[in-house]
This record gives structure tokens, sequence and C-alpha cells, in this order.
């Protein structure tokens, strides 16, 4: 029809992008609202945020006792009364010390402005002197000027009465607003501590009815995961925050026994301020240090060296507490990313203030460890969590899409280190493949991207050629990549080939070891040639001779041109076998009349394969072996090629399914 638009190839149809459905959006506004719940509910959300976390804390503690033969309730208040206690030790000590500093305030001030002057004549004299000049210049200009003129005369002739000096005195203030202003800004904190601490007594002393209905919220279809979940959730955060005040009341100690010894006033303020601060993620170490610094600047009367020593005291024990000692305690990681801590910083810190920029890294911590153990919490480890977002399969597909062969070689590399050439392809590339052969099959692949595909794993598979089929040594497994997100259900490790030590020479006749002794046939698909390649390469790499066909080269026109001159067995690779599988019997039909006396090899890499699981079928397929790993492909080449040697008869086994 004229004017009509031409309908595209099929190949390169993509399907239509789908609407957000009602979950989706539901999902959105949920979240909208809980973040603007928080926000107005601050006031009641930050104390039971508060007590949550200090239970974690005390949880330890009421545990130590109850084994101790304590009851719960004795339990729980003794642990909060020292919780308690410490609080308000701290709260005096740090009063104490800020009414100390307060009172050599002038005197300090003082001595940082001489300090500044001192330095402002030694390295910016001329400057100032210039400066000087051109003031003086200005001045004088303006008093060349003509005075102003006299008041103007009233109408009556007589000069402008002077204004009326006015004095505003304020009334004195009663004992109510007295009491306002001297109790307002303590009872604030008083209350969000007394409903801290009350909230953290009833969590204590509910714990495991808390924990009841969380299961029965979470995870009541599947009892013992989601309990030894959240207990295992709860343990880890319990020695989590332990161990990070631990920490942190360490960092303060090293600083205020350092600014002791240095001579910097109020050490036990600055100590205790540290280790607060050190809560608050990669800044918070940074700024305690700038107080402590200016304050040993304005001490020192004669010169810099008390500063310079408490800048080297930050500058040495914060690097030896993050670097060294941290991950000593929490091993490699706290489970949280680098970008998720300073994204949570920034949010909470916008949401509650503060204390929300105290609480992001714990309150971050315990999403993350929820998202690792309840399923539907799943996006919180993705979004925050350190383990990578993607599966080393999706991975490897995604490179493969873009057309990233760099990125691709990077990424194999390094899982190369912890498995052999033969398992990273089995376990990795071939099932990248399997995703990119079902998106072909949906009709999502554009025949410009399946040819991308092709070209990634064609430089992919010569770019790996160098790298030798052998297990890496246990010390290069245990320094393994962090765990896989959940998602993955972990790779499935086959068995490892026998190690023999003979040699290729030594092991197989000459005919197996020469080139193209091994037919590796190009399924249907199009991308089977790069399943192939990699046969055909991990066969060369075990000594046997090995060549890559393509599907077309055994077509009904073609298979009679085919050389097969020296052929001692042939491997079919099939990715995915749509509907009926006639065509491959058809092809191994051909195959026999043109090799008769080849072992025929099939391999179905996609496991689920009806072929697999119908021995009927196999019977009328007609091959002699089917596998579903490349491994297992190899082994059985290698144990035709020892038959050979050995003069002993190959004989074909019954139509079973041989899996690693």
């Amino acid at each position: 029809m004229p004017g009509a638009v031409p309908t595209p190839p099929a190949e390169t149809r993509v399907a239509p992008a789908e609407v957000p459905g009602l979950s989706g959006l539901m999902t959105v506004v949920v979240g909208v609202v809980i973040v603007a719940a928080l926000y107005i509910g601050r006031d009641v959300f930050i104390p039971i945020v508060l007590a949550i976390l200090l239970s974690f804390v005390l949880a330890p503690l009421v545990s130590l006792l109850r084994r101790i033969h304590v009851p719960r309730a004795p339990a729980v208040v003794l642990a909060v009364l020292f919780a308690l206690t410490l609080m308000v030790a701290a709260g005096g000590i740090i009063g104490l010390q800020v009414a100390q500093l307060a009172e050599d305030v002038p005197r300090y001030q003082a001595t940082i402005t001489s300090k500044v002057d001192h330095l402002r004549d030694v390295t910016l004299g001329r400057v100032n002197d210039l400066i000087r000049r051109v003031g003086r210049q200005i001045e004088q200009a303006t008093n060349e000027q003509p005075p102003a003129s006299p008041a103007t005369p009233s109408a009556t002739g007589e000069a402008a009465p002077p204004p009326l000096p006015v004095e505003v005195k304020e009334r004195a203030a009663t004992p109510v607003e007295i009491a306002q202003r001297v109790l307002g800004p303590v009872v604030h904190p008083l209350a969000t501590a007394g409903i801290v601490l009350i909230v953290a007594i009833f969590i204590l002393l509910q714990r495991e009815d808390l924990r009841d209905r969380l299961i029965r919220l979470f995870g009541s279809q599947d009892l013992h995961r989601t309990t030894v979940a959240m207990d295992d959730a709860a343990r880890r955060l319990s020695r989590y925050f332990l161990t990070q005040l631990a920490l942190n009341t360490a960092f303060g100690v090293v600083i205020g026994l350092g600014l002791w010894a240095i001579g910097v006033p109020s050490p036990i303020l600055w100590g205790v301020f540290s280790g607060l601060m050190r809560f608050v993620p990669y800044i918070g170490a940074l700024v305690s240090a700038v107080f402590p610094i200016a304050l040993a600047a304005a001490v020192d009367p004669s010169g810099w060296s008390m500063a310079l020593w408490t800048l080297a005291l930050f500058a040495v024990t914060e690097p030896l507490m993050g670097h060294v000692v941290e991950p000593m305690v929490y091993g490699h990681s706290t489970g949280l990313s680098p970008f998720a801590v300073i994204i949570s910083a920034i949010f909470w810190t916008w949401l509650w203030g503060p204390i929300g920029l105290l609480l992001s890294t714990p309150f971050t911590v315990v999403l993350v460890v929820l998202g690792r153990h309840v399923e539907r919490l799943e996006f919180l480890d993705v979004l925050f969590g350190d383990r990578p977002a993607l599966t080393p399969v999706e991975s490897f597909y995604q490179r493969m899409l873009a057309g990233d062969s760099d990125e691709a070689l990077e990424h194999a590399e390094l899982l190369l280190k912890e498995r052999s050439l033969s398992a990273y392809y089995d376990e990795v590339a071939l099932k990248g493949l399997q995703l990119a052969a079902n998106d072909a099959t949906r009709g999502v692949l554009t025949r410009p991207q399946l040819e991308t595909i092709r070209g990634a794993i064609r430089d992919l598979v010569e770019d790996l050629e160098d790298q030798e089929d052998v297990s890496p040594p246990s010390e290069e497994a245990d320094a393994a990549p962090v765990a896989p997100p959940r998602r993955e259900r972990e790779i499935p490790a086959e068995p490892p080939l026998e190690q023999d030590e003979r040699t290729a020479e030594e092991r197989f006749p000459p005919q197996w070891r020469q080139d193209g002794a091994i037919l590796c046939i190009a399924g249907r698909g199009t991308l089977d040639e790069g399943a192939a390649a990699m046969l055909a390469q991990l066969l060369r790499k075990h000594g046997l001779g090995a060549r890559v066909v393509p599907h077309e080269a055994v077509s009904r026109d073609n298979i009679r041109r085919l050389d097969t001159t020296g052929v001692t067995m042939v491997c079919i690779s099939y990715l995915e076998i749509s509907g009926s599988p006639a065509h491959l019997r058809y092809l191994l039909r051909r195959l026999r009349q043109k090799l008769p006396r080849a072992p025929l090899l099939v391999g179905l890499w996609p496991r689920e394969d009806a072929i697999l699981t119908d021995a009927a079928l196999r019977s009328q397929v007609g091959a002699d072996h089917y596998v579903v790993s490349l491994r297992e492909a190899l082994r059985i080449c290698m144990e035709a090629a020892d038959a050979a040697a050995s003069a002993e008869p190959i004989q074909a086994p019954a139509p079973a399914v041989e899996m690693a």
C-alpha cells in the first residue's frame, strides 16, 4: 500500500516496553509515604531507632547475665542502668571539660590573634604595605572633597531640632521565663533519652515475642529458615555494633592520651568527641581533628609545634585504625558499598539532622542485613550492599551485549583466579550465551546485536588462547572476590579433570593430535559457533587436534565438499534445540554416511533439553554421546583418544545421558 510503513524483519523487531504495572506504582507510592512519615514523625521515630540500636548493643550483656542465672527482668534493668551510668558519666565529664575550656577562651583568642598577626607581618608584609598605601591615597582623595552643605533651614528660617534619643529597656524576666530559658534546652534531650531507655527495656523484655511477630510478617511459610536467619542477623548486628563501639572508644582513648601527652587542654573532651565523631563515615575523624588542632595552635604561644604534633597524631591514628585494625576485626568489608555509605549519610542527615548522620551507617547495616536474609527485602542488599549487583553470568552477558572485549577479558581474568578455564567456560560463558540465545529466541535481540555478541565471543576466546586449563592454587582461591548475591544461588562447581602426568605425545596417538582430528561443528543457532570454538580451544590445550566448522558446511548441499581427512571424532554444539530435533537426527545421519567410523558427540548445553530426559528420543537421534558441559565433552574425547592409543576398540555406550 502506498505510504504504508514497511514492517521490519523478524530479527530486527524488539518487543515494546511494558507499561509499569499497578504493583510497581504502588511500590513507589509506599516508598514516598514511608519517607514522608519518617520526616514528619522524626520526633517519634528517632527515639525508637535509638532504642533498637541500644537493644542490639545491650543484648550480649543481657545474655551474659542470663547465663549466670539472673532473671530476665533484673538482667534487662541492670544492663540499661549500666548504659545509663556510662552516658551520665560521659555527659558529666564533657560538661566539666567544656566549662574549664570556656574560662580560658579569651586567652586562647588573644594568642591565636597574635599568631595570625605575626604570620601576616612575616609572609604578607609587602602586600599589607601596598594595601595601606592604597588606603591612604583613597583617604586623602576623600578628605579633599568639598564639605557637605549645612542642614536646610526650616520654613521659618530656624534649623530643624535634633532627633530625640530613644532608649529601649526590657522588662525583668519572671521566674517562669528564667526556668524556661535554663531548662528548655535540657528538657528535650532528657525526654528523648528517657523514651529511648524505656523502649529499649521493652524491646529487651519482649525480644522473643517481637521476633515471632516479625517472622509472622515476613517468613511464616518457612519458619525454620526465617528463624535461623533472624537469629543470625541479630547476632551479627550485635557483634558489629559492639565492635564498632569498642573500636571508636579505643580511637577516642588513643586521641585523648596523645593530646594529653602533647599538652593540649581538655584532652578528655576531645577524646570523647573524636570517638563519637568517628561514627560518622569518612568525614567524622577529619572533622574531629579540626578543633584540637585549632586549640593547639591557640595554646602554644611560641610557635606551631603543638599544632603540628596534633595533626600528626590524627594523621597516623586514623589510617592505622581504618586500614589495619578495622579490616582485621571486621574482615575485608562491613558489608556496605562506599557509594551507599555516602548516599545514606546524605539521606539520613537530610531526614533527621545530625542524629541521622550518626545513625546513617549502623541503620544502613541493619537494612543490608535484613536484605540478605529476608527475600522480600533483597533489593536493600542490592542497593546498599558491597556484593556484586550482577551475577558473573549476567556480567558476562552484559559485556558481550555491549561488545566490550576489554572488560570481558578483565572479568574473565578475575574469575580465572579461582577456577580453571574449562570451569569458567562451563559455569559462566556458556550460561551467558544461553541468556543471549533465550533473548534471541524471544526476538529481543536485533541482528546487529547478535553479530556484536559473536564478535565479542570470538575476541574473548582468542584473548584466552594463552590461558592454561589448570585449577588455580588453593591460596589464590582463598583470595576470591566477595560473595555473589543470594539470587545467584552459587554457581555449581563440577569436579575438575583428572590430571595425567604424561605429555600429549606420550598419551595420544599421532592421528588424534594432528590439526582437525576432532571436528567441532556449530549448531543451527547464531551463537553456537562460539560454544564450538570454546570446545575446540580446550581440546587443543590438552593436546588434541581440533578445528571449528560452521553449520552451513554440513548442510545437504555442502557436506559433500566437507574435508574430513584425518577426522577421528565429531562434536556438535547446541545452545538450544527448539521444536522437533529432526534436523539434528538428519545431520547425524549425514555425518554417519560421511564418517562411518568416527564417534559422534552432541553437546546440549541447556541441561533441561528434552533429549536428555527422553531415552526414546535419544535413541531416534542416534548420537554416541550426549553431554551437558564442555568438561564432560573434553573428558570423553580424551578417553576416546586413550582407547585408540591402547588399541582397544571404542565401544559406543548405551544412549544415556552423561553428566558431569
